[in-house]
């Protein structure tokens, strides 16, 4: 039996969602004729209380256009230097928009609204870039699947319309953090200017994301979709997975945060486990004791058994839960981890 605990990008459709996928009304979406994509954007621009929607086929897409439509080149972001869209994206916030980052040393990924204050560039100091815009993850993926606490959220929003900054979020693991802490969506979309949301996570889609934010901020970012190479014609078999997915694997992503904290308790239980990150929802971060057992010997003892991992570099290694990690699989990885 292969186990793979390298993402919760891993998975495949579900029989049930397999089935809406084949049974969808298609259309062409570059025209907006697509039901199937016109269905479930609105169904995640109402989840959050906002105004639209669009389809993407791609999280980092998603991210780059909202960065896009928020600033102008030569602008400067503020985000945790664990941030995706700065360690993960391909360089895109200067390839596509022209503009850089202006990193805060935040704590697991996330940062304090007294941070993002101070990294604020005086607007009238033109020497330095003009600050526009500020980026959060939620939740944290390098922080180790870390969720912010809602209140300095909240407190970064106060500063953003204090200084006049736009307020993005990229929620590609939204919905774990809003499963975890007992949170809406319109809670989110009450504080943000734009939000992207990812279906091929946690919730089990084989492609796809969302942003939600205005309607002219979408009727925008339909412009860029296109001029970054997003339209998609008959993208409803792939729409028609995500709204499955809402209906269906939305809720249960707790049983992966259960089971992300059964792993946890074990490795924290061997003598050769340095350290184990802080844990919130299904992403468990942790680091070897190299005296004891190097990086490369514990990986292939684990490859050995069928169980893949990933390593982060720096000595981390990382394992996520997700939809097809089942109960099964999970005892199995419990019992292999104790006897190593």
């Amino acid at each position: 039996m292969d186990i793979n605990l390298i993402s919760d990008t891993v998975t495949r459709p579900t029989s049930g969602m397999l089935r809406a996928m084949m049974q969808a009304r298609v259309g062409d979406d570059v025209f907006k004729n697509d039901p199937s994509v016109n269905a479930l954007e609105k169904k995640v621009a109402d989840m959050f209380g906002m105004e639209a929607a669009l389809f993407f086929p791609s999280g980092t897409m998603t991210n780059q256009t909202a960065i896009k439509l928020h600033t102008q080149p030569g602008e400067q972001l503020i985000c945790d230097r664990y941030a995706h869209v700065y360690n993960y994206e391909g360089g895109g916030v200067s390839f596509n928009s022209g503009v850089s980052c202006k990193l805060v040393d935040g704590h697991r990924g996330m940062m304090t609204a007294q941070q993002v204050e101070a990294a604020i560039n005086p607007p009238d100091f033109y020497h330095s870039p003009l600050t526009s815009l500020v980026c959060i993850e939620n939740t944290t993926n390098k922080g180790g699947g870390a969720c912010w606490d809602f209140k300095e959220l909240k407190k970064i929003k106060s500063v953003c319309d204090k200084y006049g900054l736009r307020y993005h979020l990229d929620g590609a693991r939204l919905w774990n953090a809003m499963v975890a802490k007992k949170e809406s969506p319109r809670q989110y979309g009450a504080l943000f200017d734009s939000i992207s949301v990812c279906l091929s996570k946690g919730l089990g889609c084989p492609v796809g994301s969302v942003l939600v934010g205005s309607e002219k901020l979408i009727y925008d970012a339909i412009r860029i979709r296109k001029i970054l190479g997003g339209g998609m014609r008959q993208a409803g078999f792939l729409a028609a997975a995500g709204i499955y997915a809402l209906d269906n694997h939305f809720e249960r992503l707790g049983e992966d945060h259960v089971k992300a904290h059964e792993i946890a308790a074990v490795l924290k239980s061997l003598d050769f486990i340095k350290k184990v990150e802080p844990l919130d929802t299904n992403i468990i971060i942790f680091e070897l004791d190299e005296a004891l057992i190097t990086t490369e010997d514990f990986m292939k003892r684990l490859t050995e058994k069928n169980i893949q991992i990933i390593g982060m570099g720096q000595g981390k290694l990382r394992m996520v839960t997700h939809l097809d990690y089942t109960d099964e699989m999970h005892q199995i990885t419990l019992q292999l981890l104790k006897a190593l």
